[in-house]
């Protein structure tokens, strides 16, 4: 890796870790939340126990519980299917059966 690439790396770094401890705050255009949609609700949504919109999700039982009560916030891939099923209920029909 060359300096320059690992300057930039570790300036990074430092900059993460300050903004974790409240010592400097980011500009707002490079905050970017995402909403949480309410797991249980939406599941209760489609009528669905744990066992079934776990399996609809590809994810474990546990899994879905832990987001459920908070426990675990769902992120990446999982928290963009859940967006999508917030907006598109309908799309459950095709993860139950995919």
């Amino acid at each position: 890796m060359d300096d320059k690439l690992f300057n930039e790396l570790q300036t990074g770094i430092n900059e993460m870790v300050a903004i974790e401890k409240g010592e400097i705050q980011p500009a707002p255009e490079q905050v970017h939340r995402h909403p949480v949609p309410d797991v249980k609700i939406l599941r209760q949504r489609f009528g669905m126990k744990q066992q079934e919109f776990a399996e609809a999700m590809g994810a474990s039982v546990d899994l879905v519980r832990s987001w459920e009560q908070k426990r675990r916030i769902p992120s990446g891939v999982a928290l963009k299917m859940l967006r999508l099923l917030e907006l598109n209920p309908a799309l459950i029909h095709a993860l139950k059966t995919a």
